[in-house]
Parts: C-alpha cells; structure tokens; sequence
C-alpha cells in the first residue's frame, strides 16, 4: 500500500506553528526563533518530509541553487574558498552547481551563460584582467552576483577581495626586518590581477625597505610544479638570494621541495614565505611563514552576501569589501645570522 506523502501543512500541524512559520524556518530565514527552528526541523525529520522541489520552485519561482563559477576546482585554495561556501549553502538549505574554465575566458563566459535559468544567483571568481568587458558582457543582467577577488573596476556587483598589494609590502618589509637583503620573488600568472598586485607589492616594497637591492624575479604559474622549478633555477645562481618569497603557497612548497632535494636548508641557508596560509602551511617542516587569508570565511561571507541580495529581490544590501591579510611567522623565514650567507 503507497505511503501519503507527508506535506508542510502536516509538519504546521505536528509543530503546532502556523505553515509560513515551516516554510521560513526550513528555508533558514533569519525571521524565526531558534527555539521554534529547531522544533520544525525535528519534526520535519520525524516525518520524513521532504519538500516537493518543483513545486517549491514554482509558487517562490527561486530553485534554491547558487551557482559558483571559477577559474579552476584544483588545489587548496578553491577547496577552502567551497568549503567557506558549502557551510553557509547548507546552513541556509541550498544548492550549488559549480563549474570551472581552466583560466579560459572563452569557458568563463560559457559557464556563465549555462547558469542562465538554473540558479538564483552567481558567485565568480574571475581573476583574469586581459579582456577588459568580458565579464560584464556574459555576466546574466537578470542575476544577482557576488564577486571574489575579481578586478572589475565601477562594478555595480557587492565585491570581496583581498588586499594582495599591501600584504605583499608587508612581507617584504618583514623579511628586511629580520636582516635579509637579497629577496627573491616567484611571481604567479601575469594575467592574474592578483599576482600582478603581489609583484607590484614586492617591487615597491624592496624599493623602500632595500633601496640598493636588486629585484630577484622568477616566473611561476600558482602551481607547485613553477614553484619546484624556480626553485631549481635559484639553487644555480652564482650568488644566491638570502630569501625566496613566493607568490602563494603551493609555489612555496615547490620550492621547499627543491631546496631540500637540492641540499638548501630552510631557514638556515635561504629563508622562505608564502601567501595564503593553506592548511599545509602549518605541518610542513620547516612550518611556512606566510600571509594568511582567511580563505573559507571570504567563501562563507560571499555566499552570505549573495543570499541576502537575493532574498531582498536583488537589491544590493551589502557593501563590496576588501580583507586585510595577517601576516604569519613562522619557522621557514628565520631571522639571517650575522655573517651567514647562502651556499
């Protein structure tokens, strides 16, 4: 014998809470004491409920899906960004469809398009600054969208980003502060606003902490891979940088990886930092110096932003803003002893 389905109107009358009290508690608005919250979602789950998605769809016409568009789904740093993302999509009872391009504008704008009647907002990361217009041009008018770490100057869209120059400066100044004079620098992608603006960071930075220095740059991609050979073409060099700082994390490691296959003692022949504090930061040895970027929480706050755009209609309720990296000492950028040069 076929089981009733169970509908809101039998969990209203369980709860002893009127239907729109259900729907608002079930749908994580912020309108309902927690004490009746917890009620509905226990009594929901003692009756198995489950809401009817299409027909949910079709009276509020949202779907309850966010979709998440980046430049890639690989590493740390995109795993902590949806991981940010996903605790506050499953607090607030949504979905996500998340698609990647690979650095590829071309896909970017497919993605983008492809969202186009499936998800009720847009949260993008689009670091790329070589086709100026592209965004705006595939971004859906009709979509709310929140933007992570992407230059897109008189946006009209709520931005979060980080300030990749003044803690690339702070580093700087940081590794001066502990008596290294050579410092060398592995850039991340040129297209890359981001890494643009450590680099920038990092020239301005020696100009004034090391006026007589010469820039060390080496050319890296983000990945471990540019940063393991940067740090081989450093080990060659006749005269060795006093310390390496890396344009992220994963460059960081690389190039500790090199070091220590190569015979290079970190800190104690060449000091090295990174950027971002990825979770293995911490339980490499030497542990990295780094800046921190509290990478889930700016995940967290875009999709807390985006949701509250949303349920205002899409007005813009929250303002764009920018998070100040801290930095993060820790073994791998010890300070230089007196006399003590790279081998």
């Amino acid at each position: 014998m076929a089981r009733t389905a169970v509908t809101i109107k039998d969990v209203a009358r369980e709860a002893r809470v009127s239907v729109a009290t259900v729907s608002r508690a079930l749908n994580g608005h912020d309108n309902v004491a927690e004490a009746v919250r917890q009620q509905v979602l226990a009594t929901a789950d003692r009756l198995r409920y489950q809401p009817h998605a299409a027909a949910r769809s079709l009276s509020s016409r949202r779907t309850q899906t966010i979709g998440v568009v980046l430049p890639d789904l690989y590493g740390e740093f995109f795993s902590e960004l949806i991981r940010g993302i996903d605790q506050v999509a499953r607090a607030r009872r949504q979905h996500l469809l998340v698609s990647s391009y690979h650095g590829h504008p071309e896909e970017q704008g497919e993605a983008l398009r492809a969202m186009r009647g499936r998800v009720d907002g847009l949260l993008v990361l689009s670091p790329y600054t070589d086709r100026p217009g592209f965004l705006v041009d595939n971004l859906p008018s009709s979509l709310p969208a929140v933007l992570i770490n992407t230059y897109l100057p008189d946006s009209p869209y709520t931005a979060l980003s980080v300030d990749n120059y003044g803690a690339a400066i702070a580093m700087v100044a940081h590794l001066a502060g502990v008596g290294h004079r050579r410092i060398a620098f592995i850039s991340g992608p040129r297209e890359n606003f981001d890494a643009r603006e450590r680099l920038r960071g990092y020239r301005d930075a020696l100009s004034k902490h090391v006026p007589d220095a010469t820039p060390m740059e080496y050319e890296g991609d983000f990945s471990e891979a540019s940063g393991y050979e940067a740090g081989k073409r450093i080990l060659k060099e006749a005269v060795r940088p006093q310390a390496v700082f890396a344009a992220n994390d994963m460059m960081a490691l690389g190039c500790l990886y090199a070091f220590n296959e190569g015979g290079a003692r970190v800190p104690d022949d060449i000091a090295l930092a990174g950027f971002d504090d990825i979770p293995l930061a911490r339980f490499v040895h030497p542990t990295l110096t780094t800046m921190r970027v509290s990478i889930a929480e700016l995940g967290g706050q875009a999709m807390s932003r985006l949701l509250d755009t949303i349920d205002s209609d899409g007005e813009k309720v929250a303002p764009s803003s920018t998070l100040i990296p801290e930095l993060i000492v820790r073994a791998s950028s010890a300070a230089r002893r007196a006399g003590k040069e790279p081998t």
